[in-house]
């Protein structure tokens, strides 16, 4: 007994308090690891473990829902060890989102199913003097970009397998972006803008109105008030690219700005593939932003954020692009490239009145004008879009209620026959100006702390479709504190304007062939969502499971299969797209986090002929099944950051076309019609040299992989110039032509000078 007192004694005890971001966490388990000790925290947050023998130990503090933190100790006979800790939330679980309700709320909270990828993501992941958010939108499960010609390498972005125009891209929670800069202007919004972005799945019209039929991008700009006094960012790459960025935050007054400016320059000619067409586009662009957050006494928010947008994008062959011979080549008929100029000004912001009732006006304005040659052709267009919401939120007893009206004009004009009308014979220009009013109702209904449900109906009237209604519907059940289940049920509407959707009817050689008068499409979609947040496995983390089913009664698919020719009609049967989603996201105790998803998709269009036999085929371009992988390790030590991302894409449907045999006449036998697998692989190392320094460097298409053929068809026709037969084709672009990349780059923050504080004494 006296032996067995005498080793008690010489034990130690390590005791102390858990934090979570400054305030005491309670309940949190604190484990000894690879040891069956441990103990749970009290309610605030205090914890004690006893008869701890001598020795070092690694101690492990973890709660769900929040990143584990460990420390590794020394403990010595008869020591009496304080130990804190400060855990930091899981960003994925407890970011704060508005898109869903149009209301600020956390990710974990909102009825809705919400994608949030941060601005410290898109820098862990991606070049940020190169990326836009075209690039950062694929780290998000079930969402990739479609480039759709194989020498412009225009792309949008698609949800689910759907085209890239069916997603309505906010900024700052404001339609902005219409069907022609769905096309031409994504690449014009820079990551350094962006302070986060917000994906749903699923039709949204009932909050967003037309275009919100796949899903909804959100994109939240910074915050002046947050940012650097001064930063740069310069980066260059292997295929002689130079990408930059320049921004000033300024404190003017009580009031905040930031001014920056996003600069890209690419001029590399390159054809591997031996089509006699540069692999990659080259463009010139700039990017010029502006924010303010100006001040107002009664604290309400007022903000006013523009951006001006310049690409100069080009590609062909070699004799247009060498030495920018297309400036003096565009419109040839003899020597073949594409060459799009694109100005693009923005306006936009919100203005909270000064009222005692929760009333704010959204407002948005946008010019997009577009001056391109494909080979001899002449396609200008420009679009202006005016945009105002005005909303009214207020409670009553367990409801949260959301009353808006809103405004749209939408005018477009361009060269082509969209705009042209036939009036007593004569061929009249007839721009498409539709002004859109509509009215919305939202209702967020607590149930109890358990059950939310959430119901909204919008009216739009459009002078030539009438009224039309799109509902919603969506219940959240949280079965415990880390469980919770979704269910929606939305509906989307879109007017089609195939001249700005479609890229295919002004690239090559095809003619346009408009069958009906075409009326909108329109669709509803079900999701149910799991969502289970865990600890274990050396950390924490969530597990994110969802099905989907969207209908189109009315979708426009273009007809590819006859050759020569694009034939667009009014569908004489449906369209659906149906899978899983996969998402699996864990912090380790250890700096290493790791994101997985998987998509598996089924989109298919059924005609219905004249005696009721229906004949159904896959969607062009929408994947069987993709994938996205992310990981970063950070050693702490050293200040450096690994981190690796994957995207990966299954076999999708392809349109039908020829290649042409040494006379310069299609072949019996098609291309495949399916693509093969394949993968796209990035690494990027980042360098903290000291706190406002970074040095990163990065490969992307780290094993090099291009698409098989060419994404061109009738290239080689020996009657005619290339570009210029009349099979010529560039539809079939299902992957990249880009190689594998090598680039460097640095960043330099100026950190603002905080202000002194002043200690008075009474």
């Amino acid at each position: 007994m006296l032996l067995t007192s005498t080793l008690v004694g010489q034990n130690a005890s390590i005791s102390g308090e858990i934090m979570a971001d400054g305030a005491k966490l309670p309940f949190a388990t604190i484990q000894i690891k690879n040891s069956a000790k441990g103990c749970t925290a009290d309610e605030n947050g205090y914890f004690e473990m006893k008869n701890i023998s001598p020795g070092n130990y690694t101690l492990i503090a973890s709660f769900v829902g929040f990143i584990s933190e460990k420390k590794h100790l020394e403990v010595k006979a008869g020591q009496n060890l304080l130990v804190s800790f400060n855990l930091s939330s899981n960003a994925a679980l407890d970011e704060i989102v508005v898109t869903g309700t149009m209301k600020e709320t956390y990710v974990s909270a909102s009825p809705i199913k919400i994608d949030v990828v941060t601005s410290k993501q898109l820098d862990t992941y991606l070049p940020s003097a190169a990326s836009s958010v075209i690039e950062s939108a694929q780290l998000v499960n079930g969402v990739q970009e479609v480039v759709a010609c194989g020498v412009c390498y225009t792309n949008s972005i698609s949800v689910n397998g759907l085209p890239g125009s069916y997603t309505a891209i906010l900024m700052d929670g404001t339609p902005i972006y219409g069907s022609l800069a769905s096309v031409y202007g994504l690449n014009g919004i820079p990551n350094m803008i962006i302070d986060r972005f917000e994906v749903i799945k699923g039709p949204s019209s009932t909050l967003y109105g037309s275009e919100a039929v796949a899903g909804v991008i959100n994109i939240i700009t910074k915050n002046p008030e947050k940012q650097p006094l001064v930063s740069a960012d310069l980066m260059t790459s292997t295929h002689e690219e130079v990408f930059g960025n320049f921004a000033f935050a300024p404190t003017l007054g009580k009031s905040n700005a930031y001014v920056g400016v996003n600069f890209g320059y690419a001029n590399h000619y390159a054809d591997n593939n031996v089509d006699g067409f540069g692999d990659g586009v080259n463009t010139d662009h700039v990017s010029l932003f502006t924010k303010f957050n100006i001040f107002r006494p009664s604290d309400k928010i007022f903000t006013i954020a523009a951006k001006y947008y310049y690409e100069d994008r080009r590609n062909g062959v070699e004799a247009y692009v060498k030495d920018r011979a297309y400036k003096t080549l565009r419109g040839s008929d003899e020597i073949y490239g594409e060459s799009i100029y694109t100005n693009r000004t923005e306006l936009f912001g919100t203005y909270a009145l000064d009222t005692k009732a929760s009333l704010k006006l959204d407002y948005s304005f946008s010019n997009h004008d577009q001056n391109s040659y494909y080979g001899s052709d002449l396609y200008k267009a420009s679009q202006q879009i005016a945009f105002g919401n005005f909303i009214w939120s207020f409670d009553h007893k367990n409801h949260d209620f959301l009353v808006g009206s809103s405004l749209r004009y939408d005018a477009y004009d361009d060269n082509t026959l969209a705009t042209e009308e036939e009036v007593d014979g004569e061929i009249i220009n007839d721009p498409n100006n539709q002004f859109v009013p509509g009215l919305f109702v939202q209702d967020e209904y607590y149930v109890s702390e358990k059950l939310t449900f959430l119901g909204g109906l919008r009216v739009d009237h459009h002078q030539e479709h009438g009224l039309i209604y799109a509902p919603r519907f969506n219940a959240k059940y949280k079965s415990s504190d880390w469980t919770t289940f979704r269910f929606n049920f939305g509906t989307g509407f879109k007017v089609v304007n195939l001249f700005t959707e479609d890229h295919a009817f002004v690239t090559g050689q095809r003619e346009v062939i408009i069958a009906d008068d075409l009326a909108p499409e329109s669709s509803y979609n079900f999701s149910l969502n799991y969502n289970q947040v865990y600890t274990g496995l050396g950390g924490s983390g969530s597990i994110d499971l969802e099905g989907f089913f969207t209908h189109f009664t009315n979708k426009i698919i273009p007809d590819y299969d006859t050759p020569g020719f694009i034939i667009y009609e009014n569908s004489t049967g449906y369209a659906r797209s149906m899978g899983l989603g996969l998402n699996l996201n864990h912090n380790f105790s250890f700096p290493l986090s790791l994101n997985v998803g998987f998509n598996l998709l089924e989109s298919t269009e059924t005609d219905i002929d004249e005696d009721g036999i229906e004949n159904t085929s896959n969607i062009l371009f929408a994947p069987d099944w993709s994938g996205v992988l992310t990981a970063n390790y950070q050693f702490k030590k050293s200040r450096i950051t690994l981190a690796y991302s994957a995207q990966f894409t299954g076999p999708m449907a392809l349109p039908e076309v020829y290649d042409l045999d040494e006379f310069g006449q299609p072949l019996d036998t098609p291309r495949p019609t399916t693509s093969t697998p394949f993968s796209l692989h990035q690494i990027q190392v980042t360098k903290l040299i000291k706190d406002n320094y970074n040095l990163y460097f990065g490969i992307n298409n780290l094993f090099n992989y291009i698409q098989t053929e060419s994404p061109l068809v009738g290239y080689d026709d020996p009657n005619y110039a290339p570009g210029f037969s009349p099979y010529f084709d560039t539809a079939y672009a299902y992957a990249p032509n880009h190689g594998i990349e090598f680039y460097l780059g640095f960043k330099w923050d100026l950190a603002r000078k905080q202000p002194d504080i002043v200690v008075s004494e009474r």
